[in-house]
């Protein structure tokens, strides 16, 4: 099963969830998630069900204990940033650290990466024929939940004018169900991204031009957390095989360089510079 996953908590949730009920054939069932109903449908062979949280996305580290055989995990969520740029975004969640924003401390979720990649670009494809004057981009992995399932992010931003755009929500289901349409075991290889700010242009534009697959992101403020353990957590925790990391070289500290460069090594992971 698939799983797209709001909040009451959460305009922007709400608006990309009533878009999605409102373009795809999604039918009312007699069963609730934390006192709201579940909706279901068959899409593209695959059942797939919307639930509404109670409390916020971040805050929803109990899921898979009422759900199981679940495939794939989307929450769509609104996007904050102190910036205030109109954007579309994109990640897995998780802590490469402390649990600040929900989740466990250190403990990433499972990383889609060709869905990552489809959302992204179905994402673009929206904004250039919807001609939505917002910004799409990858996030790095940040924030709860941490969870042994497929899961990613699918979000509207950055302030309240954009959470209750109901044009860019509408993208965002678009997305959201192409995504969903598209869903299947890949032999496709992923690629660790490494370095850069948290909203990685460099890989944004890689991810949509050509075939690279990125799973987690570990943004220029946390490379200092990525060591053996970590990288190994980020490889395993990957839904594709992980064969190498594409650094952001110009967006690593320098004194952070040295340390991942070795770690990298140790692991026998291979890296390339960009």
């Amino acid at each position: 099963m698939i799983l797209i996953v709001a909040s009451n908590k959460d305009v922007a949730s709400i608006n990309i969830a009533n878009q999605i009920l409102s373009h795809y054939p999604f039918a009312k069932t007699r069963q609730v998630f934390q006192k709201n109903p579940i909706f279901s449908s068959k899409i593209g062979g695959k059942q797939v069900a919307i639930i509404v949280a109670r409390g916020e996305t971040v805050n929803t580290q109990e899921l898979p204990c009422f759900l199981t055989d679940i495939d794939l995990v989307i929450f769509v969520s609104r996007h904050s940033s102190a910036r205030g740029v109109p954007t579309l975004s994109v990640h897995t969640p998780g802590n490469l650290g402390a649990a600040e924003f929900g989740g466990l401390p250190n403990q990433v979720s499972i990383s889609p990466g060709v869905a990552m990649r489809n959302a992204l670009r179905s994402l673009f494809h929206a904004k250039e024929t919807m001609k939505l004057n917002y910004e799409i981009s990858y996030e790095c992995t940040h924030h709860g939940p941490s969870l042994n399932v497929p899961t990613m992010f699918v979000e509207l931003g950055s302030t309240e004018n954009q959470w209750r755009d109901s044009k860019a929500a509408a993208a965002v289901a678009y997305a959201t169900m192409e995504t969903i349409t598209s869903f299947r075991f890949s032999e496709q290889t992923a690629v660790l991204g490494i370095g850069g700010p948290h909203y990685n242009q460099k890989f944004t534009r890689m991810a949509i031009e050509t075939e690279i697959v990125f799973s987690h992101i570990i943004p220029k403020y946390a490379v200092s957390l990525a060591k053996q353990e970590v990288l190994l957590q980020c490889i395993e925790k990957t839904l594709e095989t992980v064969d190498s990391a594409i650094l952001d070289w110009k967006g690593i500290k320098s004194k952070d360089k040295p340390e991942l460069v070795a770690t990298l090594q140790s692991i026998n992971l291979c890296y390339r510079k960009v």
